[in-house]
């Protein structure tokens, strides 16, 4: 059954998120959506051939992280965004980040830290969902880098095409926006422990 892109199209007027950056990465998103399809039909065609263990199979075994990835991140990203309201100060997460981080302030503080940080890339809250404990994260490629065994909470995506339209190489001022249009409940709802 292939992946068929999501309608994010709710997000459109976004306080800080023109319309033609939003646009531009639902656009981005699509192709992640489709290439993965590609690259599974072309990985299946092969497999049935007999061509397992080809070159051309093997660069696109490897190539499906990429593809896959870049989806699943876009829609946990989208997904998370659209948020009117702040987090919920006696909420399960919130008491998770107060006991790792000391408070929220402290975990908003690393996790803008993290985000400014030079280079492409993802910020994700993760949550070890063996121990419970969270960590925020930076993935620099879409398909190296996760945790295993964590659980994505809240992902920004800090590659140049969400936020150069509008911000330039003001990355700060991106991530101010971003923070203004979390979704908790989105988040909170992934939360394990």
């Amino acid at each position: 059954m292939p992946y068929t892109a999501r309608d994010y199209a709710a997000l459109v007027g976004m306080e800080g998120f023109s319309e033609t950056l939003i646009k531009n990465h639902f656009t981005l998103y699509q192709g992640y959506v489709t290439n993965t399809n590609k690259v599974m039909d072309i990985l299946g065609q092969l497999l049935k051939d007999g061509k397992a263990g080809t070159p051309e199979y093997a660069e696109l075994k490897r190539r499906f992280g990429w593809e896959f990835n870049g989806m699943r991140l876009h829609e946990y990203y989208f997904e998370n965004l659209g948020g009117k309201t702040p987090m919920a100060k006696d909420g399960k997460l919130a008491k998770k980040i107060q006991a790792e981080f000391g408070s929220i302030e402290e975990w908003e503080k690393d996790y803008r830290s993290t985000g400014a940080m030079r280079g492409i890339g993802w910020v994700i809250l993760y949550e070890d969902v063996p121990s419970g404990r969270l960590f925020n994260v930076w993935i620099n490629e879409h398909d190296v880098s996760h945790p295993a065994g964590c659980n994505p909470l809240l992902v920004m995506d800090v590659f140049e095409h969400a936020f150069m339209i509008d911000y330039g190489l003001k990355r700060a001022d991106y991530i101010g926006a971003f923070f203004k249009n979390i979704n908790w409940q989105a988040v909170e709802s992934r939360c394990k422990g």
